[in-house]
């Protein structure tokens, strides 16, 4: 039997989260740490998703960890270079050793006798630890929809996250499932090697141009400075920061500025009538994740590629490919699944029971919810980065991750300061924070802009987003106050 491995502090995941939260701990002096990675390698999103196309959607020098600046070959960078920029980041700190790869948890659960908590994993053994920190991530968990006889298919198929890099799509009969910010870098990074392309789009989304930029050797030299690479920062949040004006308190300003822009590239882009029509989104812009791409209406028009709307989508899934609403059978050699995550409900995978053997599920029965997105009543000493209302529309998630590590470092000073062991959000604090963060999501596009997305949980609460500033979460979390905890 293995012996139980005891740390102070255990990091599930290695992405993006767990990298900022090991990089503060230590910086804190904080070194007992253990990063738990279900995969055989590190990284997270951006060593994952390696699907033709994979690019960021934020612009490269602010979608960056503050502490750590890079010299970008674009100012929105692909796949590859984030996950050298990833390996970068986990190298220069150390955290390889501090990983166990292939740790698959599938079950956390409090001890209130020792105030830790023990942490199960399918393969890697045992954990312990003090503090427990979910960077799981929100978009992590696949999800492919259960249509009539989608095991019988006979082809390949594959969701966007588990690309299989094996399989040549080249002159092969390809459906791709869905139409969001994955499917939008897929499609044109494929039509033009395909033999047919069907794409079956449940909704369109709103489109705008990508400005994008190669950076000359001389820019690149320039970002090479540090207080220069952070006036570049700057500036970019400055600027992306604005959009919240039109997500929540504007609709005039997203129809004048946003919807117009969109409406102009769709016109131009798409000649024919009938197909810019199926593109037309009938719901507010920003209600849904706006898509940057100045290549996909381009990739959509082409001659081999065929868009299936909601009148014409999957009625089931055969042995040799799709029938769809209107009785067509559509024969492919593969099905790409770019149908998304369970962002929402499904956030954190494993069981997590808390105190009283309180489980996580029956607390988010209702809809999962969180102060400050960290902590929940209940569950001492956990804390979740990316957690409910913790997404951001319109900048850099990173800056957002890097506000929770303001939160979740000073609850650990806090709780090193009250010389006891657990630290635990009150249920009222929670309840005020949860009550504030749905009833300022009124006034956003989000909640008001006549679209269902998977922003929004069964319930119909929007659990992806923070709805405001993210300036204003950062003050938030900046700020620990201790009226708000119970220390035991």
């Amino acid at each position: 039997m293995q012996a139980k491995q005891c740390y102070r502090v255990v990091i599930i995941g290695s992405g993006f989260g767990g990298q900022c939260a090991a990089i503060r701990l230590q910086e804190q002096g904080i070194t007992d740490i253990r990063l738990l990675e279900r995969r055989d390698f590190m990284g997270g999103t951006w060593c994952q998703n390696s699907y033709p196309g994979a690019a960021v959607d934020v612009q490269s020098p602010l979608y960056s960890i503050s502490s750590e600046p890079y010299v970008w070959s674009q100012m929105f960078v692909e796949q590859e270079e984030l996950r050298q920029y990833t390996n970068a980041v986990i190298d220069k700190h150390g955290l390889r050793d501090k990983t166990t790869l292939n740790a698959n948890v599938t079950q956390v659960r409090w001890n209130e006798d020792d105030k830790r908590w023990i942490i199960e994993t399918d393969a890697a053994g045992t954990f312990e630890a003090q503090i427990l920190i979910n960077a799981s991530g929100p978009l992590s968990t696949p999800v492919i929809p259960d249509f009539p006889g989608r095991d019988t298919f006979k082809g390949k198929s594959f969701h966007t996250n588990a690309w299989d890099h094996s399989f040549d799509y080249r002159a092969k009969r390809v459906a791709i499932v869905g139409s969001g910010a994955s499917a939008a870098q897929v499609i044109p990074a494929i039509a033009g090697d395909v033999a047919e392309l069907h794409v079956f789009q449940r909704s369109p989304h709103w489109v705008l141009p990508r400005p994008d930029r190669k950076f000359s050797s001389f820019q690149q030299k320039l970002l090479g400075i540090k207080p220069l690479y952070k006036a570049l920062r700057w500036w970019i949040y400055w600027c992306l920061e604005t959009r919240v004006i039109g997500f929540k308190y504007s609709k005039l300003m997203l129809d004048l500025v946003a919807e117009r822009a969109a409406l102009k590239l769709l016109k131009k882009q798409v000649p024919d009538p009938v197909l810019r029509e199926k593109l037309t989104p009938d719901f507010t812009i920003g209600c849904k994740r706006i898509i940057l791409s100045s290549t996909l209406y381009p990739a959509l028009s082409r001659q081999n590629v065929k868009l299936h709307d909601k009148q014409d989508g999957i009625a089931s899934v055969n042995e040799t490919g799709i029938l769809t609403a209107q009785g067509q059978q559509v024969d492919v050699d593969l099905i790409i699944w770019s149908t998304g995550y369970d962002a929402t409900d499904g956030m954190i995978s494993y069981p997590v029971i808390g105190k009283d053997n309180r489980r996580l599920a029956s607390a988010w029965e209702e809809f999962p919810r969180a102060y400050l997105g960290t902590a929940i009543p209940g569950f001492p000493n956990l804390f979740v980065v990316t957690g409910p209302n913790t997404g951001i529309g319109h900048t850099s998630a990173i800056f957002v991750i890097e506000s929770q590590m303001k939160y979740i470092i000073g609850s650990i000073r806090q709780l090193e300061k009250s010389g006891k062991q657990a630290i635990e959000v009150s249920a009222d604090a929670e309840d005020q924070y949860t009550q504030m963060v749905h009833s300022e999501m009124e006034k956003t596009v989000w909640k008001s802009g006549g679209c269902t997305s998977w922003y929004q949980s069964k319930s119909g609460h929007v659990i992806a987003m923070f709805p405001g500033f993210s300036f204003t979460f950062n003050r938030l979390a900046s700020r620990f106050k201790t009226k708000h905890h119970l220390f035991r």
